[in-house]
């Protein structure tokens, strides 16, 4: 049987679980969050994972997906397990059952909204973005049966297009939120094309660099990208969101965490990368 909580995940466990449908067709949902409005002309920085989580995890609890992702960093967060129902979508009183109608309904939602921005680079599409992860993601959701079709065809802009409640109790695959039935949104705009199956490719998270790349004051991309996932995996031990790419304090604090969850003790868990903590982080390559 394929995994209830997708390996790379961070599990953050909401409870409150609901049954699906076995007699309809798997199915998935695409979001993005949407959290802010910007523009081409007037940009917005992209808001961090770590308070989307905080969201789902507090006032948000009623509308959270099974799991939350980050195109930029590959960090995900499930809050769901795949054979419950979450709460992405409205569901009105009687007639279909949007969050249910499948032997699983997965409901994902992508950290962006278009024209955020991350660096100096402003991002108009989620296909736009680096898409870290989507390999996984993809893979772990076509274990569970969900056919790589888009019954309403795949989302290019941000327009509406419900389905026909027909169609959506007896075709399984991916919908956008912007085809469910008895809600009125219109993302996501865009969706990273199906990953043909076979191995994954090589060389998708950085290799150990060493312990002594890890010294204060050491800048690089590859710290951030390891901050970032130890947020993902509840390791967050960090004072400041500035300067996640310079190694201080905070890394030294929340690489010790990951080293713990790791169960690892004294001397290997000091705080300072080792191979066997480093692999097991999974950091994206930057």
């Amino acid at each position: 049987m394929p995994d209830s909580w997708m390996p790379l995940a961070s599990k953050v466990d909401l409870g409150d679980r609901a049954p699906c449908d076995p007699e309809v067709p798997a199915k998935a949902i695409a979001h993005i969050t949407a959290d802010e409005e910007a523009t081409a002309e007037a940009p917005v920085d992209l808001v961090p994972f770590a308070n989307l989580v905080s969201f789902f995890t507090g006032s948000g609890k009623g509308l959270a997906p099974h799991i939350l992702w980050d195109p930029f960093t590959g960090a995900f967060s499930q809050f769901f397990p795949a054979t419950s129902r979450s709460k992405g979508v409205f569901d009105a009183t009687g007639g279909v059952r949007p969050n249910r109608d499948g032997k699983v309904v997965i409901q994902v939602e992508a950290l962006f909204f278009p024209h955020c921005r991350v660096g100096d680079t402003v991002f108009a599409r989620l296909v736009d973005t680096p898409c870290v992860g989507w390999g996984e993601l993809h893979a772990w959701i076509n274990s569970w049966d969900v056919p790589d079709v888009w019954p309403m065809g795949r989302p290019t802009s941000l327009s509406r297009n419900t389905c026909p409640t027909d169609k959506w109790r007896s075709r399984g695959g991916w919908y956008a939120h912007a085809h469910v039935p008895e809600n009125n949104h219109v993302d996501p705009g865009s969706w990273p094309p199906f990953v043909p199956p076979g191995p994954p490719p090589a060389g998708r998270f950085e290799p150990f660099p060493g312990a002594s790349f890890f010294h204060p004051g050491r800048k690089s991309p590859i710290i951030a990208a390891m901050h970032h996932r130890l947020v993902a995996e509840d390791c967050d031990r960090y004072t400041s969101s500035t300067g996640i790419d310079v190694w201080g304090p905070g890394d030294e604090r929340s690489y010790t965490a990951w080293q713990q969850k790791l169960d690892l003790e004294g001397s290997a868990a000091d705080g300072i990368p080792g191979r066997f903590s480093w692999d097991r982080l999974r950091v994206p390559r930057v």
